[in-house]
């Protein structure tokens, strides 16, 4: 007969809202050098509506962290669930959703004080592929730029570098920055050229850092793949297509936002369950950049 039920007289009704907040700290939301999470996303939606659930994009600032009271979409039951997606969302926002049984997932996060659900990637494996690559290419001084130490992704691409390094008998030389972002790596790059100016290659904790590495590297004389081989983590849209193209570790960032969107389903319509960390394999691919040549 054409009748179309109405969503929000029946979230009313059964407390349910069929809606899913994907939540991004506003840095990574502005950040539009670094087209990552908004492919999670996508990956989170398509699983989203085969189960006729909608997702709502939703920005977090500090602010609003420090006070998780204020956040609307959970304050106003908006949402029947969460998606945390990066390592900028603090500890103590997320634990506090926890306390209050909100159903959540964290992607690209997890937390050292309690169990939670999360999807991560195959940070370490992946970051010694990289490494062990450019060594076995002969490099010997391979400087790696980081971002922030706090972040759980950073620090498990770091080990995997170090533990790379550390089995060939060299010093790892590595730089952490603020931002995992083109200007941070920019800055970075001119760093460890001025702090060791014999490099030959570098491994970025990302492709933004690793695209904005070789940009600064360029107008310091110093050029890709002929005088400085460098290779990325996360194979963004962006990294076949930069001059020259960019090796880098492929992440499945669609598949990483459909697990999430399963995971967090599974969590709404199973409250006591026990919560599950996923790890997502990595893959390298190589390009220009560090010399490969297809």
């Amino acid at each position: 007969m054409g009748y179309s039920p109405n969503g929000a007289a029946r979230s009313l009704a059964t407390s349910v809202t069929q809606t899913v907040a994907f939540v991004v700290h506003g840095n990574s939301h502005e950040a539009n050098d670094d087209p990552f999470y908004p492919v999670i996303m996508a990956g989170a939606e398509a699983y989203l509506a085969q189960h006729n659930y909608h997702i709502l994009l939703a920005t977090l600032d500090d602010r609003t962290m420090e006070r998780p009271q204020e956040f609307l979409p959970v304050s106003q039951r908006r949402v029947d669930g969460l998606i945390l997606a990066g390592p900028e969302i603090s500890a103590p926002f997320i634990l506090s959703l926890i306390a209050a049984d909100v159903p959540l997932v964290l992607v690209d996060n997890c937390l050292a004080q309690t169990e939670a659900n999360c999807i991560l990637n195959d940070d370490e494996g992946g970051a010694y592929s990289a490494a062990r690559h450019l060594l076995e290419d002969g490099h010997t001084r391979i400087a790696f730029l980081s971002g922030p130490k706090e972040w759980v992704s950073n620090r498990q691409r770091a080990r995997g570098y170090q533990r790379a390094m550390e089995e060939a008998s060299l010093e790892p030389l590595i730089l952490c920055g603020s931002e995992t972002t083109i200007a941070s790596g920019g800055q970075m790059m001119r760093q460890a050229l001025e702090c060791w100016p014999d490099l030959t290659a570098v491994f970025a904790v990302n492709d933004s850092v690793a695209i904005g590495a070789i940009r600064s590297a360029a107008r310091l004389g110093r050029h890709t793949p002929q005088d400085l081989a460098v290779s990325g983590f996360d194979d963004i849209s962006w990294a076949a297509i930069n001059q020259p193209p960019l090796s880098t570790v492929h992440v499945s960032k669609r598949h990483m936002g459909q697990l999430a969107a399963q995971c967090l389903m599974d969590q709404i319509q199973n409250p006591d369950r026990a919560p599950v960390k996923t790890v997502i394999s990595t893959r390298l691919v190589l390009r220009e950049s560090c010399g490969h040549r297809e």
